[in-house]
């Protein structure tokens, strides 16, 4: 340092910021009160996408008679899809509810055994589609019925379907093909009565 030159004595440190002494307080949990209107709203908003999907998607029908039996019982309930068959085809063995040519104000609800262009004949009983015997476990041996029918050929977007109990069944051996525009569903599941709960095959 040069003789003369001022002596500056140094700056004091700064004050540092003192840290906030104590217990770290945690985030306030949500009220009971909070909990329950959360759990109360995911429930409402659950019944409304159910009651839409039943709505839109399915619906509810009750079946009348005993054709369908054993598949299909008197005054069972069942839900139908009611647009499966707007991105998919009808399908051979499927279970569908559709308009009754004779009278579209009534509803009928039967399996599907012919397909557009198929040759069907009831032989004693038994449903031979294009000169095949057709497998059908889904009826029993007391319900068959013995009688023959006359063979059909079914016509373009045209269904020949039967009941499953062939003894009391008003089915295509009567009264003949069901148009592809009647068919406005099919059976997929029964919900009453409980002790027969589960999917229609």
């Amino acid at each position: 340092m040069a003789p003369g030159d001022p002596v500056v004595p140094p700056a004091p440190p700064e004050p540092q910021a003192a840290a906030p002494q104590g217990p770290v307080q945690n985030s306030p949990q949500p009220s009971a009160a909070k909990a329950a209107f959360s759990w109360l709203r995911d429930l409402a908003l659950s019944v409304v996408i159910a009651i839409v999907v039943i709505l839109f998607l399915y619906q509810p029908v009750k079946v009348e008679g005993t054709s369908m039996m054993p598949s299909l019982v008197n005054q069972e309930r069942i839900f139908i899809n009611k647009f499966v068959y707007r991105f998919s085809d009808i399908k051979r063995g499927d279970t569908v509810v559709f308009q009754f040519p004779g009278d579209p104000s009534k509803s009928y609800i039967k399996r599907v055994v012919g397909m557009p262009g198929d040759v069907i004949v009831v032989d004693h009983g038994t449903v031979i589609v294009n000169g095949k015997p057709l497998d059908e476990p889904y009826v029993e041996a007391q319900y068959r019925d013995p009688r023959s029918y006359e063979s059909v050929t079914v016509e373009p977007d045209r269904y020949y379907v039967l009941g499953d109990h062939r003894n009391s069944s008003n089915d295509s051996r009567n009264w003949g093909t069901v148009k592809r525009e009647y068919v406005y569903g099919k059976a997929v599941f029964v919900y009453w009565p409980l002790d027969r709960l589960g999917l229609l095959h």
